[in-house]
């Protein structure tokens, strides 16, 4: 009623004192974004006397830039017999709040001089659009040109920081700050807070945070936020309890840093109170971003079914609830819930489809993750180093060297260099070696590896367990003094791969060096696989009473793959009496593994004690132990044929045995005459023949 009124008095009064009324006005119509208003006023300020005042005109621009109207706001100013810097600024801002950031560069570039505001404006600007590098530019001239630097100038150089991850620059900036009033300013220091955890800097976010005097909301949030993304995520949890304690009410962006963080950690428990906080609030409960938080909670800690619970009762969704159902679904091994959610969805991206293609990749359903990379390509979807990621994962599955080549020169087509940054692939390198080890062409992964930007320790490790797992030992350790050399640090499984190459390349004193070296030279405590390395390698030398020896003074309790790498040895060295021994420890933790007596009754066998052979088996069928049948398979034209011993539902079974039966015949004449007391020697036989 008052802006009615104040309305009425304008229209009937044409000898106003000054044009404070006409002002007023125009700040209830930015209020209420009525453009139809502000022209009305407009014409009626023309027919006043203040139609070429300044003041005013300035205000008409403010208000035409803030109802989204640059054309009604450019004429006003082209059209000003007088205008000062306020004008400039008038039309700078409003140029930078609808995006127009060249042509308020322009406009600056005119001024006949600048201002703070000017300067501000500029900046912010800039910042506002993502362009970075311009704003930060802006921001050191302005600081060069001696004019004062306030909160809005830090504030929007700051971001700018945090846009580019530029901690260095961030750094300077805050220096600068601590020398001003701005300092203990609660709006700068979440600022601060902000820009070292998105530049990944935990403890200096965390140094910004402690030096604070006072915080708000947005400061915790920060904090939070920056251990969330950062790590560890447990802190994220603990720095929430203590903004509890602190008696500062969370909010939605609180509750769904609080929730990611949950998990991350797999913290079901937590995450669930959390939850019901937030149903208890009626104002998040529909919140979308957080309602996606919660799914993907949910569905990362195998809680499928809630997920989709609170995923039907969103009152809206996008693409990121719809993929966080589908990864969740995946994760299951429900992968074909995931496709049709992912057949469903309106609108889909590249993390939708990483999502599914990871999806059959770790559920071994490797032929169907390379069909719906073809699709991606046939939709034009552009891939990301993720993409590429599972698409090698899926070809060194399936041992397919052909598809990873295509796979390979996918990767070169989209430019990948292999390198740190932003955007870091040099995973995709590293994939790229894995999948060429895993298909046996060791020189195409040590091509890779050598035309790599750059490396981390994983590539390191990738070729060092490829060397060693394709039987290249003294290259694997000649790469691990290399990889010492460029300073790298060796980690868990490098070690594995470096004892795995002593034990193929019967290298004994090497792997002792190396064994003991772990601890001593890099600080790494040997796990379980370590010591199966090392049992392993002492059972190939021969030196089976030291290898029983280090299994019994293991740190951890010993289980059946490393006691059976060691009743292997006993074997080929025909131990009887420790391979008894093994045996029985062996079956003390899985009595019914048929591998130990089989393996024992074949020591036997060898030994002419065929009365102990007997008794063997009959315990097997006491115990009621079943052994299971050879296997073997082979690929031929893109089909996969699989051979079991005594096999008779082959379809070509009847031309497979009489190849078997005249590969027999062969073999005899040659003078080669099979071990009869080993089983295995006729069931491996039996099954190569038949792939033969």
């Amino acid at each position: 009623m008052a802006k009615l009124g104040l309305h009425k008095q304008i229209v009937g009064d044409l000898s106003l004192p000054d044009s404070s009324p006409f002002a007023k006005l125009l700040g209830s119509y930015i209020q209420s974004k009525s453009l139809l208003d502000i022209r009305r006023l407009h014409v009626r300020i023309i027919k006043s006397n203040f139609a070429s005042e300044t003041f005013i005109l300035n205000r008409l621009i403010d208000a035409y830039g803030r109802c989204g109207s640059l054309e009604d706001a450019g004429k006003v100013f082209n059209r000003m017999p007088q205008r000062n810097i306020f004008s400039w600024n008038s039309v700078i801002s409003v140029l930078t709040k609808l995006g127009y950031v060249d042509e308020a560069a322009g406009f600056f570039y005119s001024m006949p001089e600048h201002d703070q505001c000017s300067w501000n404006s500029i900046i912010s600007g800039f910042a506002q659009q993502d362009r970075f590098g311009e704003a930060l530019f802006y921001f050191v001239r302005m600081h060069r040109e001696d004019f004062v630097l306030n909160e809005y100038s830090f504030g929007s150089a700051l971001s700018a920081c945090s846009g580019l991850k530029n901690i260095k620059i961030g750094a300077q900036i805050h220096a600068l700050i601590a020398k001003t009033r701005f300092f203990s300013n609660v709006y700068m220091g979440s600022a601060l807070v902000d820009m070292y955890g998105k530049c990944g800097s935990v403890s200096c976010g965390q140094r910004a945070f402690d030096d604070m005097s006072e915080r708000n909301r947005v400061s915790w949030n920060s904090l939070i936020t920056c251990y969330e993304q950062n790590g560890p995520a447990s802190a994220a949890l603990q720095v929430f309890l203590r903004m509890m304690d602190c008696g500062i009410e969370p909010d939605e962006l609180t509750y769904a840093s609080v929730v990611s963080a949950c998990a991350s950690l797999s913290a079901i428990k937590s995450g669930k109170q959390i939850h019901a906080r937030v149903v208890k609030c009626n104002k998040l409960r529909d919140d979308l971003v957080l309602g996606n938080a919660l799914v993907d909670m949910y569905a990362k800690c195998n809680k499928i079914n809630e997920a989709r619970c609170i995923f039907d009762r969103m009152p809206v969704r996008n693409v990121v609830s719809e993929t966080s159902m589908v990864s969740g679904y995946a994760k299951v091994a429900s992968v074909r819930t995931a496709r049709l959610m992912f057949a469903k969805m309106m609108e889909r991206n590249i993390v939708s489809w990483n999502a599914l293609i990871a999806g059959y990749t770790q559920n071994g359903e490797n032929e169907e993750a390379l069909r719906l990379f073809r699709l991606l390509k046939r939709e034009s979807v552009c891939p990301t180093h993720y993409t590429f990621g599972n698409l090698l994962n899926a070809c060194a599955n399936l041992t397919d060297l052909q598809l990873g080549r295509q796979a390979h020169t996918h990767v070169l087509k989209h430019g990948f260099r292999f390198q740190f940054g932003e955007e870091s692939d040099i995973f995709v390198g590293n994939s790229l070696i894995d999948m060429y080890m895993k298909c046996g062409s060791v020189e195409d992964a040590n091509l890779v590896f050598k035309t790599m930007m750059e490396r981390d320790w994983v590539s390191w490790n990738a070729m060092i367990v490829g060397y060693a797992q394709n039987g290249y030992g003294n290259k694997a350790l000649e790469l691990f003094k290399n990889m010492l050399a460029s300073g790298e640090k060796p980690d868990h499984v490098t070690m594995i791969g470096v004892l795995c190459a002593c034990s193929h390349a019967g290298l004994l004193e090497d792997g002792r060096h190396h064994f003991s070296s772990m601890s001593r030279e890099h600080g790494l405590v040997p796990l379980k696989d370590h010591y199966t390395c090392m049992v392993d390698l002492l059972g190939r030398a021969g030196c089976l009473d030291e290898a029983k020896n280090l299994i019994e003074t293991m740190p951890m309790k010993p289980d059946v793959v490393v006691w059976g790498s060691l009743l292997g040895a006993c074997k080929v060295h025909r131990n009887i009496r420790l391979g008894k021994y093994v045996t029985e420890k062996i079956l003390e933790i899985d009595p019914s593994n048929s591998g130990p007596y089989v393996l024992l009754s074949n020591m036997y066998a060898e030994l002419g004690k065929w009365g102990d052979v007997v008794r063997v088996r009959k315990l097997m069928r006491k115990r009621g132990v079943i052994k299971q049948p050879g296997c073997s398979w082979i690929e031929v034209q893109g089909h996969v044929s699989v051979f079991m011993v005594k096999d008779k539902k082959h379809p070509q079974r009847k031309a497979i045995y009489s190849v078997l039966n005249a590969l027999i015949k062969q073999m005899k004449r040659a003078g080669y005459l099979p071990d009869a007391g080993d089983e295995e020697a006729h069931e491996e036989l039996a099954t190569s023949a038949a792939v033969g």
